[in-house]
């Protein structure tokens, strides 16, 4: 049961946004008592952490296997990118917004391992790059995950990127091609190329 309640708020936070939606409304939705509810999670707050950090395992588990089967770390980031956009959904509710707004103390904790998964993902996918000859041999990994890591939190500022001017889809894009045409090799912009071709048609 308590992982079908996982299942079930980590949906409705994810279309509905983590402030709207409520015990009752999650209870009302899965056709059982507030009370089972309480029974696995002692309040709102454990539950919306353990969806947060579940969700966030899962993405990580995602992301190890794109990684795992693949030698072309531009193909790695376009699938990452398609992976992540499906399991996060509903861009319409803002969810890491309102996570930050209205749960300052897990947005937090996650930003943190973020950043500390996506820091080893991206210099080993860096690395990669540098073996194949699709990156420039003479990139600062260490600089560059970082700042990639600082732009892909970036983009999710809506102060700064409204979503009634820039999808996330097109930002997640954008800012892809932006990364990887700092560091592609002549061998690498062709690979690049096609992948942006594919999707601009």
């Amino acid at each position: 049961m308590k992982e079908k309640i996982l299942h079930k708020a980590g949906d409705m936070f994810l279309t509905l946004g983590f402030k709207s939606v409520t015990m009752d409304d999650i209870a009302h939705e899965m056709g059982i008592s507030k009370k089972t509810i309480y029974t696995h999670f002692k309040n709102k707050t454990a539950l919306v952490e353990s969806v947060t950090f579940t969700l966030f395992d899962t993405i990580c588990e995602g992301i190890d296997r794109i990684c795992d089967g693949s030698n072309n770390p531009i193909q790695e980031l376009y699938d990452i990118k398609m992976f992540v956009m499906n399991h996060l959904k509903n861009e319409k509710a803002s969810p890491q917004h309102q996570l930050k707004k209205y749960y300052p103390q897990i947005h937090e904790v996650l930003r943190i391992k973020q950043f500390d998964k996506m820091h080893e993902s991206v210099q080993e996918s860096l690395q990669k790059g540098i073996e194949t000859e699709l990156f420039r041999s003479n990139i600062d990994v260490g600089f560059i995950s970082r700042m990639y890591f600082n732009g892909m939190t970036g983009i999710k500022d809506e102060t700064i990127f409204p979503r009634t001017d820039f999808t996330s889809e097109y930002l997640m894009e954008s800012y892809l091609e932006y990364h990887l045409r700092a560091i592609v090799t002549n061998k690498g912009l062709e690979i690049l190329n096609q992948f942006i071709n594919v999707n601009q048609s």
